[in-house]
């Protein structure tokens, strides 16, 4: 019987309350299963050991235990001598490589990154590679800056850049920084390029959930669901990458200096006075900085893929709600009425998907398109 007292993480607090529900028959097993993506086997093991250990018997088995592939403490502070002596300068991949064959040691580079960042010693700041193919890393930023230099409103510029050759992919002047406005240059780079291996971004809450609340579902499934951007790449199958400073995503912050510079006295060129006149020249500016700036990427052969054809339903705002007994469904002050459908004569209670594409608005239920229509004055 374990007798150890552990403070158990997110995770382990989250599968306590779903198997506890189980244990008092408030949920079944199956149901359980689904939720934190085991077996109905494992569920019932699970199950097993709670009723007779209590919560302690779901914190990890390893718990509190040093791992078998930890390096001994005596080959640690080798690796650091030699790092701080005969190594001074190397950056960590480098210093790996002599690590391993002049030096005998085996151990992998994120291993030996963990243990010089432990003790203080940073990798040589290097400029980081440029990818090698069109295509296989998108860096995309936002600029909030005076564009119109006071002849107009404040503007925020909307980039997406190739990493591979600094080519401008997408760009486009909103009144600000949102979801939205990203998803509208997404469907743009979609629809002409394709679809990239992955985009290189910041920790804004637009990419990536800054907020530490978790909703009831998101507790039982033990995971938290992504932003709308978020959701949409996946979706697409496209990783992101967030960048953990400015530094990190320097190119995409050098384009943003170059076109304060350039765009902006191409915009006091033409008297370009609001948004629509500010986006026309952005649109010229684009080629012209292609032409004179990007260049050849490493290797001929891209890494776009073809985009898929329900881009309405990717680049878009999803929300769900709930259906009224009178099968009205209320979204922003406004509510619309659903029909009998073809294969269901009511949706009350249901839940039905919202999606707030650039145009236009659809109803969904699962992969079911409703037919529906506003009601006046709601």
């Amino acid at each position: 019987m374990r007798q150890e007292t552990y403070t158990l993480s997110q995770k382990e607090l989250q599968r306590v309350s779903v198997i506890s529900a189980c244990i008092k028959g408030d949920m079944a097993c199956a149901r359980a299963a689904g939720l934190l993506c085991l077996s109905v086997r494992q569920i019932k093991r699970l199950k097993k050991r709670m009723r007779e250990d209590g919560e302690a018997a779901l914190a990890h088995a390893n718990r509190g235990r040093a791992s078998h592939r930890r390096l001994p403490d005596a080959v640690r502070e080798r690796i650091v001598q030699l790092s701080r002596n005969t190594y001074a300068g190397f950056n960590d991949h480098h210093l790996c490589a002599k690590l391993v064959e002049r030096e005998g040691f085996s151990l992998s580079r994120e291993t030996l990154r963990r243990l010089l960042r432990k003790n203080g010693l940073g990798s040589p700041r290097q400029r980081r590679v440029r990818s090698a193919r069109l295509g296989e890393l998108v860096q995309l930023d936002g600029s909030p800056h005076d564009w119109l230099e006071g002849r107009g409103p404040q503007l925020t510029a909307l980039g997406m850049q190739d990493d591979a050759t600094g080519k401008i992919l997408a760009a486009q002047f909103f009144p600000a920084e949102t979801t939205f406005g990203y998803l509208c240059l997404l469907r743009q780079l979609l629809r002409r390029f394709g679809v990239p291996l992955a985009f290189y971004g910041d920790h804004s809450g637009i990419f990536v959930r800054n907020d530490d609340h978790w909703t009831v579902e998101e507790q039982l499934a033990g995971k938290r669901q992504p932003t709308q951007f978020g959701r949409a790449l996946q979706q697409l199958g496209v990783t992101f990458i967030a960048a953990h400073s400015p530094q990190a995503k320097g190119r995409v912050e050098r384009l943003w200096g170059v076109l304060q510079d350039r765009l902006a006295s191409e915009l006091r060129l033409t008297r370009a006075v609001d948004l629509a006149s500010a986006n026309a020249v952005l649109r010229k500016f684009i080629a012209d900085y292609n032409r004179r700036f990007a260049r050849q990427p490493r290797e001929r052969e891209t890494a776009w893929r073809a985009a898929p054809e329900s881009l309405d339903r990717i680049c878009c705002l999803v929300h769900e709600h709930m259906v009224s007994n009178d099968n009205v469904v209320q979204w922003e002050g406004r509510r619309f009425q659903i029909p009998q459908q073809a294969r269901r004569f009511s949706f009350a209670g249901a839940k039905v998907q919202i999606y707030q594409a650039l145009a236009r608005l659809t109803l969904y239920y699962g992969d079911a398109r409703l037919e529906h229509s506003a009601i006046p004055g709601g």
